[in-house]
């Protein structure tokens, strides 16, 4: 996105994607304008008939046309590249190891720019509405580290062993608020962890995104397998390690901010907590 903008300076810059991360990224400023992906109306291109050749509504007026969409579909892409001027159709991943935010760079023709890897700022709003939702929590003020087990699928999920130990690592430090982050989809995640510990642990339960960007701002370390939890937290610059499996390690993040670590997900890798434990002592310093 900042690539696209920093191409062309003077125009709107606009996003289809889910309707909740779309508005994330308009309060975050990084896009003037989100749209919801199924509104758009894609489907019709992927049919043989006339409606296929018609201009759809949703893109009237686009001069510029980015898709990560439907690249394997030679039909899609041929129409799809009569709705603009301008457009790109590129796969959304590398077919190699070449990590995806570079290809991604990269089929938009943009070299990497240090001003593409800098912090996504966080208003004044935001970060309020997370402090808040940190609060009831239990944080109010001082060192805070948030412990994220979940991700979006059970593969992607560093053991709860593991997570009870940098948990039980990190309350044991004095002075340190720690809570785990509980989203949507991370009830059976968090149950496992919070059985393994040895006294309670505060919970940032479901915050909504806006809440959730802003509470990160305050953090101090944060630890998450390979979810978009761990993207937004080191794309606002918190000090983050997120734990890959091999086969995911290509998604790590663009931001400065973020240390990746190689881990085994199905059980507690020889050495896995260990080093995790090592990541995180560096990243607080």
């Amino acid at each position: 996105m900042r690539a696209l903008r920093r191409a062309r300076p003077d125009a709107s810059l606009e996003i289809a994607a889910q309707p909740r991360i779309g508005a994330l990224l308009t309060a975050l400023g990084v896009v003037d304008v989100h749209h919801s992906f199924d509104g758009l109306g894609l489907e019709a291109l992927f049919s043989d008939g006339s409606e296929s050749r018609r201009p759809l509504p949703a893109l009237d007026g686009v001069t510029r046309l980015v898709s990560w969409f439907g690249a394997r579909d030679p039909g899609f892409v041929e129409r799809v590249r009569a709705q603009a001027a301008d457009v790109i159709v590129a796969a959304s991943v590398p077919t190699d190891r070449t990590f995806v935010w570079r290809h991604l760079l990269a089929t938009v023709g943009a070299a990497v720019a240090a001003a593409d890897c800098a912090p996504v700022t966080v208003s004044a709003a935001l970060r309020e509405a997370g402090r808040l939702a940190l609060a009831r929590a239990g944080w109010t003020q001082g060192p805070l580290a948030i412990v994220h087990p979940g991700a979006g699928g059970v593969t992607k999920r560093w053991p709860a062993v593991g997570f009870a130990r940098v948990a039980e690592h990190l309350m044991a430090r004095p002075g340190l608020t720690v809570l785990l982050h509980e989203g949507p989809t991370d009830a059976d995640a968090l149950v496992g962890v919070q059985a393994l510990l040895p006294r309670r642990c505060g919970v940032l339960r479901q915050p909504t995104l806006p809440e959730l960007v802003g509470a990160l701002h305050h953090v101090t370390v944060y630890v998450g397998n390979d979810s978009g939890v761990s993207h937004l937290a080191a794309a606002i610059g918190t000090r983050t390690l997120a734990l890959f499996a091999a086969e995911n390690a290509r998604w790590q993040s663009w931001s400065p901010a973020a240390r990746a670590r190689i881990v085994t997900t199905a059980a507690l890798g020889p050495g896995d907590a260990a080093g995790v434990l090592a990541d995180v002592e560096q990243l607080l310093g």
